[in-house]
């Protein structure tokens, strides 16, 4: 990871781009995909990418191509990585939320590669079908209806661990990169047929907080001194935040949910955005480990690579931490490639989700792409091909949220310099719209002052998704599986509900809280 060898990337780019995808021969490359987990994708470029050293990113910027728009199709982890490992909306695989989301049995794009000749390997988070990640999002979307507050979360801090010598913050993620660079040296060197790799990290997700129980959500950012000097303390901002009283009513829960409606210093705000930066560098350097396996291998020629993440990381912007928003910092993920055929030095502004992977995929392996994808092919716009570029393709995205932390089902359009935010059946609760051109912070809801932009943006939000007949979809998913707990309890909470992340505020008051469940299960059936 020393300055010599990120600075031989820069001579193997000559060999990376000796092959063309467009050559009449048929060549198909090996692909390495390595999928962060919260990491924010304004990161991977100017100005914000000042704030922190993250070289190998930048070797892929620099020698590749960076999207400067890509976004996650919903901002959690689960159905996130649903979308992009099926490449459909997350409505129209039913991904709800943690708990519910593609089958076991689904068909990725690694299968299809591998039953059409790749070698695939997959080390490290998956995290996409139902019933692996959280047991609790089954049940505890019931708090958006009752009319009552639950902190669902840990107040977010920070934990400084080792010294300046302390490399290896977190040691799962670097035990599956060391696994990752091991196969490609010793396995994939000696492969005959082209080869899929897959790594998926865990940071720079928030550590789970230990004090509050096992299954307690990650509300801990953790790092060490070494990391931290990766970290320009000059270029941290302290966001701005909207007093409560002007808070979007859904950003106000939000905020309550996550615990960050008590007062915090300005000091504090910086040192849990200066701990997420450098937490960030860790992971960017596990993407350099693989960068430099492959080039040790003599692969990195003939291998497109491909970093991103499942969403993106507050870092207390709005007065929030974690995901589960549209707010950028939440939503925009990091999408790089580099590699055979992909021109170095692209800043390409089209805007991109995590769906466009799924057929990217498939038409790197030269693989035809099954019918019913919401994504698009990432290659014309890599390509700079103008008889590929003359090919229609959005010119928007779609996020959408049905999880915890939000009181109603949440979906975004973004559209040129447009960011329509609509919510439940598109009436019950007030839109919102940013011009990111002029707010880049996003707290200028200019809704009420372009009623006809938002009406536009509405009926291009209605004709991808009819979105308040998905909310009752999943309000009905919601009551269902409550009630299916509830049930299994016999009624009797009392040894189950500490295992669920809002005993927080449960533990103050639990037969109030069983009575106000009674009441809502019997208005709602």
């Amino acid at each position: 990871m020393n300055t010599f060898r990120i600075a031989f990337f820069i001579f193997a780019k000559v060999h990376v781009l000796a092959v063309d995808l467009n050559h009449t021969e048929p060549f198909r490359p090996n692909i390495v995909m390595v999928m962060s987990d919260a990491f924010d994708g304004r990161l991977t470029f100017d100005p914000v990418s000042k704030v922190v050293q993250l070289p190998f990113t930048g070797y892929l910027r620099e020698q590749g191509a960076v999207f400067l728009n890509s976004y996650t199709n919903s901002p959690i982890c689960c159905p996130s990585r649903a979308a992009m490992w099926s490449g459909r909306f997350v409505h129209l695989t039913q991904s709800w939320n943690n708990y519910k989301c593609l089958d076991n049995n689904a068909t990725t794009w690694m299968d299809l590669l591998q039953s059409n000749g790749y070698h695939t390997k997959s080390l490290g988070k998956l995290d996409f079908t139902s019933g692996s990640h959280s047991v609790s999002n089954r049940v505890e979307a019931w708090t958006r209806d009752v009319p009552f507050l639950l902190r669902q979360e840990g107040r977010p801090m920070t934990d400084l661990t080792g010294d300046a010598s302390t490399m290896r913050v977190m040691t799962k993620d670097w035990k599956t990169t060391d696994s990752a660079a091991q196969w490609i040296r010793h396995t994939a060197a000696s492969l005959s047929q082209p080869f899929a790799l897959y790594l998926g990290l865990n940071l720079p997700h928030p550590y789970r907080t230990d004090s509050l129980g096992p299954n307690a959500g990650g509300s801990t950012f953790r790092t060490s001194p070494y990391w931290l000097k990766k970290v320009s303390q000059h270029h941290i901002s302290v966001p701005k935040w909207l007093p409560f009283s002007e808070m979007h009513r859904v950003d106000y829960y939000s905020t309550f949910t996550k615990n960050c409606s008590s007062n915090f210093t300005e000091q504090e705000v910086k040192d849990i955005r200066a701990f997420y930066y450098a937490m960030c560098a860790e992971a960017d350097a596990m993407l350099g480990e693989v960068v430099l396996a492959l080039q040790d291998s003599s692969l990195l020629s003939s291998t497109v690579v491909l970093f991103t993440s499942d969403h993106g990381e507050l870092a207390m912007e709005h007065r929030q931490f974690y995901k589960m928003s549209m707010f950028e910092g939440s939503s925009h993920v990091p999408l790089l490639m580099a590699g055979p055929g992909v021109k170095a030095g692209l800043q390409l502004p089209q805007p991109v989700s995590l769906v466009d992977i799924y057929p990217t995929m498939l038409e790197l392996a030269g693989v035809p792409a099954p019918g019913g994808l919401s994504g698009h092919s990432l290659l014309p716009l890599l390509n700079q091909s103008a008889a590929l570029l003359a090919e229609p393709r959005p010119d928007w995205v779609l996020g959408e949220y049905h999880g915890c932390n939000a009181n109603a089902s949440t979906y975004m359009l973004r559209k040129g310099k447009w960011k329509y935010i609509a919510y439940a059946d598109g009436l019950s609760v007030p839109s919102q719209l940013f011009d990111l051109s002029s707010d880049t912070e996003e707290l200028h809801n200019v809704a009420p002052q372009f009623p006809a932009v938002c009406q536009d943006l509405d009926k291009a939000l209605r004709s991808v998704v009819d979105y308040p007949t998905v909310s009752k979809q999943v309000q009905s998913y919601n009551k269902q599986e409550f009630s299916a707990w509830r049930q299994s309890l016999g009624g009797n909470y009392s040894g189950t509900i500490a295992s669920l992340r809002w005993y927080l505020d449960w533990q103050r008051d639990p037969e109030r809280y069983e009575r106000d469940i009674d009441e809502w299960l019997k208005a709602s059936t």
